[in-house]
C-alpha cells in the first residue's frame, strides 16, 4: 500500500522528472514552447520527527490520505518554480534547434 504522504523534495523531484519527460517527448516538435513559471500547490503537514537531530519534516499529503494521516493541522504551500537550462536561460519544450 502506498503511503499517504511524500517528502517535499520528492514531490518537487517528481515534477522536475515530468518536465524533463515533456521536453524529451516534444523534441523535434514544429511548435516549441518556452516553459514559464510552474506553480504547484501542496497540502502539507509539519511533523516533528521526535529526535533532536531530525527536526521538523514537511510532508506533502496525497489525495488518498486517510483521516488518521490528516489529523495533524495541515497547511497550503504554494511553490513557484522557474525552469532553467544548464546555460541559465529559460527552457523550451519542442524543436531541438530553437533559438529565440
Amino acid at each position: 500500500m502506498d503511503r499517504p504522504w511524500t517528502g517535499l523534495a520528492e514531490a518537487i523531484a517528481a515534477v522536475r522528472a515530468e518536465l524533463v519527460r515533456a521536453k524529451e517527448l516534444g523534441a523535434g516538435s514544429a511548435m516549441p514552447f518556452e516553459v514559464g513559471p510552474v506553480e504547484i500547490q501542496f497540502t502539507v503537514a509539519l511533523i516533528n520527527e521526535g529526535k533532536a537531530s531530525a527536526g521538523i519534516k514537511v510532508w506533502v499529503l496525497g489525495a488518498n490520505a486517510s483521516s488518521a494521516a490528516t489529523d495533524q493541522q495541515t497547511h497550503q504551500l504554494k511553490v513557484t518554480l522557474q525552469p532553467r537550462g544548464e546555460d541559465g536561460l529559460p527552457e523550451h519544450v519542442g524543436a531541438d534547434d530553437f533559438n529565440p
